[in-house]
Parts: C-alpha cells; structure tokens; sequence
C-alpha cells in the first residue's frame, strides 16, 4: 500500500471515478488538484464539496512538480493536459491503478466490451457461496477508490475493468482476469483494433504463472495473433467454438477441463438466457472452480441470478405487448446480443419493434441490417446517431426519426400487436459519464409507466429477454 501523505496530486475529470480519486487522495493527506479539463472551475456542489475537503479545482495543471496525476474514464490520452503530463513525465495513472494500490487483498479483474456487470455480479455470488468475502467494484457507483479502505476486511474484490481504465494502469496485477470479448466495433477513443486488443492485454500484464486468466477463446485468438500470450494459467471458454475449456452445446454448458468434465449447467433452468449470457455464466463457473467453490454451490447460485436492472429487463405487458429495457446496450454488438436474445414468436416474421440512438461515438451500424431485417419490424432512432442509423437500416427494416423517448414509446406501442416486443437498446453510449445510464434506463421506464392498461412485471428479466 503506497503511502499519500504529503504527495502533490492532480486528478483529471470530474465524473464519479475522478471524485473518488480526489477523496481518496485527501483523506490520504495528499494535497490534491482536481481538472476540469478545458473547464474554468465554477460554482457547483461538486466544486463546493471538494473545497471542503481541501481540493483546489482548476482547469489546467499549472507549473507544479505533481507527483502523482490520476486521470479517469472519462479522459482519453488524447486529451492535451494528459499528452502534457506524459511530456513532463509526470506518473500518470487511472482511478483502477490508484484504487489498487491502496486495496489490501487480491482482485478479481472482469474486463470486456459487453457484459462486464452481469458477470461481476454472478463472480461474485459464486465465490461467496465459496464462502469468500467479496467487494464488488469499479462501476460508476462505486469506484475502486471509494471501496479501497474496506478491502483490508476482505478476501477479493471484484473489479468491472473497463478498457480506458487499463490505459493507466503500470502494477495493477489481478490474481484472476476475466476477459469476455473483444467487440468489432470500436469506440472512437480506440482509433485502431489493434490499439484495443493491446489496452485489453493490460489486464495480463503483470500477471504470473500460479494467477488465472479466463479469456473468450475468440478473444484469446486476437491476442495471440497481436503476438500476446498471457503468463498466467488460461481458461477458454466459448458459445461457438467447441474446442473451448467450456462451451455452450444446445442449453448445457459444458467442460473438457482435467478432473471437471461433463455438463456443468443447464441453462434452462436459469433465468438468464442467450448465447451471450452463456459465456457470461461460464467465466463465473471458471472462476468459481479456480477458487475451488463446489460445482453444486456455484449452479445453486447462478441459477437465480438475473442480468440486472437496463440489461434485458422486462418491465410489464400491455395488451399481451412486452416491454423491455437493454438501457445498458452502449454499442452496437450489445445490440445484436439483445436482438439474439429476444424469444421470437412462432414462425419467422419479426416482432421486435426496436428504440435506439443516442450521441454519434462514431460506431459502424451496417452490419447489423440482416440481423434487423429477420427481427425487426420498425426501428424508432433518436439522437445525434439517428440519420446515420437510418441511413445504414432503412434498407433491412422501416425507420423512423422520432424526438423524444416518449414519442417512440407510444408511437410503438399504437403500432405493436399480440405476441410483439418493444425493445429499448440503445447501440450508443449514453454520454460520457458512465453512471448517466441508469437515468436512460429511467426515462424509458417512465415512458412505458405512462402507457394506460400497463401490467407491471415485478420480476426481472422473467422470459422474453435476459
């Protein structure tokens, strides 16, 4: 544990992550600096909040030999005051790196493009069936530094490692690092795959050979071929490639691992469904048996969970329509997942009708057409990225522009029959904050509250998508 006291700190960004980095710091007895970058500093609650604990708010780094520079999320290496701090050679680091320098057990890294919450939570609820005490963290509403000082009291905590995380990262070292894709589609902070596929082997970095990695085996192919092999023991696993450690063969999940061979679950008899959420199941599973937790504890405990609140969550019927909220979809292959996992009614005509859009993040949405035209009845877009959608979808299903969440809620609604879906799946991020999510998954919710004759689910995630 490195020691803050007396340390000259700037933190850039001002989401959730670089606030708990400035708390942290001064509670440390670092005397901090907190950037807006680009932003002269006003008057807010969260500039009135951090002056009380002593942080000084500015918009630049100024002329002082920092000693430690803590970025968040929310800022890329491409901002200026980061290319600045690296031309100064100041040690630069994210919010992940300073959360673990300050943790006092091992970590549990679940990294990813889509599915990094969901598969968090079930790691979690499996290895306290183990009977380990378990922190969940590095999601916008608890960042790894906000739950640091509670580590000493635990045996893991469990990190959602998000990609721009690891760019900062120099001894973040977990003792397992889940790995469970590597999307085809970028965001536009990553300007080549090859970029991303190197960001996403920070997570092996500074393993060794007694830790774990449980890698995608899809994923694990693109390392390889970027000449990366992890230094640590490797488990695949897989919904299409039965040559996989763990591979999903019609509903059962299965395992050629030495001494764990055979079908390990039966996702029939679980309440999430889908390829995607498959592998989800089986990273939990592999780390369950790294962690030596029973094979009959783990399925006890997988069997219940859900994908979580904006991850598939089915919110209620209303004239035998369903309404479903993927708010959590930020790109456009979470998309495509949603769709896959959309139960189709009898026959093969769509009965989807789709809402998305948000801010342009310069995402390709082409590919995605023939999947649109098999399932899609009519898509609703909105937002910045509205036109290019309709541009790249108009050929595969009939799109319309609409303004607002609400217009689109009810204009699906007035159109949707007996048996159909009307799915909320953004393919954008919402904006930059990470924690804005939850408000999108929100304001979709109380669009559909406002639909009359409205049979509320009090369940989640109960059988149209999971």
């Amino acid at each position: 544990m490195r020691s803050l006291a007396d340390k000259r700190a700037a933190v850039m960004g001002l989401d959730s992550f670089g606030l708990a980095a400035c708390e942290m710091l001064a509670e440390g007895g670092a005397s901090v600096r907190a950037i807006d970058p680009g932003s002269p500093p006003a008057e807010t609650a969260v500039v009135s909040a951090l002056a009380r604990r002593g942080v000084e708010v500015a918009a630049e780094l100024g002329d002082t030999a920092w000693d430690i520079v803590v970025t968040s999320p929310a800022v890329s290496d491409a901002c200026p005051l980061v290319r600045e701090a690296h031309s100064r050679g100041l040690p630069a680091m994210s919010e992940l790196e300073l959360g673990y320098q300050q943790c006092l057990c091992l970590a549990v890294a679940v990294a990813g493009t889509n599915g990094k919450s969901t598969t968090a939570a079930m790691v979690a609820r499996v290895m306290e069936r183990g009977q380990r005490r378990v922190l969940v963290a590095g999601h916008a509403a608890r960042p790894l530094c906000r739950v640091a000082s509670e580590s000493r009291e635990q045996d893991f905590v469990v990190v959602e490692t998000p990609f721009g995380q690891l760019e900062g990262t120099d001894h973040f070292r977990p003792a397992v690092a889940v790995l469970l894709n590597l999307t085809p589609t970028l965001p536009s902070r990553y300007l080549t795959r090859s970029g991303l596929t190197r960001c996403a082997a920070r997570l092996f970095a500074n393993q060794q050979c007694f830790d774990w990695a449980v890698v995608q085996s899809e994923a694990l192919a693109e390392l390889r071929a970027a000449g990366i092999e992890p230094p640590s023991k490797v488990i695949t696993f897989s919904a299409s490639n039965r040559r996989a450690d763990l591979w999903y063969d019609r509903g059962l999940l299965q395992s050629r691992l030495e001494g764990w061979t055979g079908p390990l679950l039966d996702m029939a008899k679980c309440r999430v469904r889908g390829p995607h959420q498959a592998e989800n199941l089986m990273a939990a599973l592999a780390v369950g048996h790294v962690m030596r937790v029973p094979l009959e504890a783990m399925v006890e405990a997988l069997r219940d969970c859900d994908a979580g609140n904006d991850s598939g969550e089915t919110l209620g019927e209303r004239l035998g329509v369903s309404y479903v909220s993927d708010a959590r979809a930020s790109n456009p292959e979470a998309l495509r997942q949603a769709l896959h996992s959309v139960a189709p009614v009898v026959g093969s005509d769509p009965n989807i009708w789709l809402i998305a859009g948000g801010p342009d993040d310069g995402y390709e949405f082409h590919d995605l057409g023939p999947l649109l035209s098999r399932r899609v009845k009519r898509a609703f877009l909105l937002g910045e990225a509205a036109q290019r959608m309709r541009a790249a979808w108009s050929l595969f299903t009939p799109c319309t522009v609409v303004s607002s969440l609400l217009e689109a809620v009810q204009d699906a609604a007035d159109m949707a029959e007996c048996g159909d879906v009307v799915l909320f799946s953004p393919a954008c991020s919402s904006c930059s904050e990470p924690s804005s999510q939850p408000f999108r998954g929100e304001a979709f919710r109380e669009a559909v509250r406002q639909l009359e004759g409205m049979d509320r689910r009090e369940s989640r995630n109960q059988s149209t998508i999971t």
